[in-house]
């Protein structure tokens, strides 16, 4: 494997990442939204990751991609509001299924993973320049 495959690889996983990021910002901005644009509660959303093979001659040597964006399936939360105008007859809202405890933990995998090949691209950086300092 080539020092040019370390960039390819932390690179793609970087925007995974991103990618990552971003959907689990948006899950935690519509946490407490008791309706959408389509009038129903917002569905929390996870990404979906895949291996991608850098090259064909070294299938194992993968880096990653974003391939779907899918909604969560559970039910959405009840909260009890008989006060509300969106409330039901025995007083409940339905809330989106967002659990912020655990968004925020996947926030903080998803910004330590991009930290990390943050850092992994710096090191292999580092290298190379050391490598070419080597003939001087």
């Amino acid at each position: 494997m080539s020092l040019e495959n370390v960039f390819s690889i932390s690179g793609s996983a970087l925007t995974a990442q991103s990618m990552r990021l971003n959907v689990v910002a948006s899950n935690i901005a519509n946490a407490e939204s008791a309706t959408s644009s389509t009038g129903e509660p917002y569905k929390g959303r996870h990404v979906v990751f895949t291996a991608i093979p850098v090259t064909a001659a070294e299938p194992k040597v993968a880096g990653v991609r974003v391939t779907s964006i899918v909604e969560d399936t559970t039910p959405p939360r009840l909260k009890y509001d008989p006060g509300n105008p969106l409330a039901d007859e025995k007083g409940y809202i339905r809330m989106p299924n967002v659990n912020p405890v655990e968004e925020m933990s996947d926030m903080i995998s998803s910004a330590r993973s991009y930290q990390t090949n943050v850092e992994i691209m710096n090191t292999a950086k580092t290298l190379l320049q050391k490598t070419l300092q080597l003939g001087q």
